[in-house]
Order: C-alpha cells, then structure tokens, then sequence
C-alpha cells in the first residue's frame, strides 16, 4: 500500500489580512511544491487530522479525537461548504480497528468541519470533495487534552489500519506551529462567552463575521507589536519539526500542557495533529521527508511548517 504524507500549518487569516509581497509569493511557491507532490503521488484516499476552533465541536461533548463517517465543510473564513466526499464503510472499518487496538475512538455521523479541515484540501486539491477523505478530528483547542503519548497510540493504530488497505493513501496533517490567537479559554471566559464554548453551533452571519473581525485586528496588532497575545517561537516549532523528520515521535511523549502554553502558546496543542499523522506514517513503514519549509509569519499569528514525506522502499 503506497503511502504519503503532507504535514501544514494553516490560518485562517489567509486571504484576509494584507502581507508583503515577497511573502506572497514565497508561500505560492510553497503551496505549489505541495499541490505538485500530491498530484504526483495521486492519493486514493486521504485522512485528514485536523483540530477544530469551536465551530464544529463544543464543551457539550468534547472528545479527544473522532472520525467522521460523513462530513461537510462549515464556511467559516469563506472557506468551502458542502459535503466531502467520505467512504463511510471504509470509516467504520477504522473506527472499529482503532477501538480493538484498545483506543477509545469515538465517531461522527455528520462532522462539520471548519478551516483547520477545509484549507489544507482547498490548498491541495482545490475543493473537499475531489478524493475520497476520512476526517479525523484531533483536539488542539480545549483543555484539559491527553497526553501526548495517547496522541501518538491513536496515530499508530490509525497507521495500521492503513497499511492493510488496497488504497494509496495520503496523510493530511493541519494545524500549529507555535501560535497563541484570540481563542477563547474556559477557566478566563465570561459567562456569555462560555455559553458560546458550550454549544455556539449555528451562528448568526453577524455573530461569525464579529469574530472574525476580531481575530483580523488581533493579526493586525501582533504585526505592530501591540498584541497581548504570546510571541511566535520558532526555535520551539523547528525543534518539533526536527523531530518530526527524525522519527522522533516518541519523544514528543515529554511535551506537557503546561509547557506548550508557556513556550509555544494555547493553540501549539494543533501540533497534535502532526503527531497523529506523524505516528500513523511511521506505524505503515519507515518514511523519509522530502521538503520542508518553515517561516515565522506574524501576520498570520503563525510559526508555518510545511513538510511533504514519502515511505522507505
């Protein structure tokens, strides 16, 4: 079973906020060496890791990862709404592997999806419903998470359970590096906006459009230097990217909660999808990466990795 691997920030400040120039179109040319390597390796079937940013899950039930056996597009930041197109005996068959590997997967009859699912298939494919795509929501957002090592288990099974598949399959990792938005946190949050953390499904087209808003001008301010938020680390991203291509997956197992906040910001937990995917490659086969990139990119409030991996014959 061929497999391959690409692993991606995303932001959904893409389109949104003004950048220089130069940076336009360096990351054009980045996107462009992503989109040649999954054209090449022309994928049968995708699983997507991907976190969520309270727009398709909420505190009411909050698991640590799931799999969608259908899933739609939810159109936050323009991004695409409609169904995927998801193979929902081959998710069934996943989810029902993954718990016999002693992993309390948990499942989705319609997952909504917002950008941290949706950008990267735009990006890469140009649509969500051009190859048949398995979600898999990781929580990167809302605490109290696992630990890392349950990440790296669940990865691994998922792994296994692809390599038994007559498919060629494609990994999509989405989310991180370090970064530290305006997202809401319960323990700070008021009682309105924790309402909104429990269940803000559906939102009124002003309600959306007002958090946007203020994630833009957050975006805004942290290019300035008048942001509250937590600094960009790209020391911390290019350490984990490292060991990310060095198979080091198990030593990511030593990332506490406390620490990521500290040195990498409240939503370096996306990395968690890197991990998932990393440890899903690694369960099919040895692998090697191909391309990287990584560039600190204030104006997305983003440490941005890209990094494209293929197995070992």
């Amino acid at each position: 079973m061929p497999a391959a691997l690409v692993a991606m920030s995303h932001s959904p400040l893409i389109g949104f906020v003004d950048v220089p120039e130069e940076l336009k179109t360096e990351l054009d040319g980045v996107f462009d060496t992503a989109r040649s390597f999954v054209k090449d390796f022309d994928p049968t079937l995708i699983i997507n890791f991907a976190p969520d940013h309270y727009n398709g899950f909420f505190y009411d039930t909050m698991p640590p990862f799931c799999v969608g056996l259908r899933g739609f597009g939810l159109g936050d930041y323009d991004t695409a709404v409609g169904d995927l197109d998801v193979p929902t005996e081959k998710a069934e068959s996943l989810v029902s592997f993954v718990q016999d590997q002693d992993i309390d997967m948990t499942m989705s009859r319609y997952m909504g999806l917002d950008h941290g699912a949706v950008q990267p298939m735009e990006i890469l494919f140009g649509g969500i419903d051009t190859v048949p795509t398995i979600p898999v929501f990781v929580n990167g957002v809302a605490g109290p998470f696992v630990p890392m090592r349950r990440i790296r288990a669940m990865g691994q099974a998922i792994g296994r359970w692809a390599a038994d598949q007559d498919e060629r399959v494609l990994l999509i990792a989405s989310g991180g590096l370090s970064h530290d938005p305006p997202v809401p946190q319960w323990a700070t949050a008021s009682e309105d906006v924790r309402k909104f953390l429990l269940d803000g499904r559906n939102p009124t087209p002003e309600a959306r459009q007002a958090r946007q808003e203020r994630v833009i001008n957050a975006a805004k301010d942290f290019v300035e230097g008048k942001a509250t938020i937590r600094d960009l680390n790209p020391e911390w991203d290019q350490n984990f990217m490292k060991m990310c291509a060095e198979h080091d997956i198990a030593g990511l197992d030593a990332l506490t909660v406390d620490e990521m906040v500290r040195d990498a910001g409240n939503s370096s937990h996306e990395v968690r999808t890197w991990v998932s995917a990393f440890s899903a490659f690694g369960a099919i086969g040895d692998y090697k990466v191909d391309y990287q990139y990584y560039r600190e990119i204030k104006h997305y409030i983003a440490g941005f990795g890209v990094m494209t991996a293929t197995q070992q014959a």
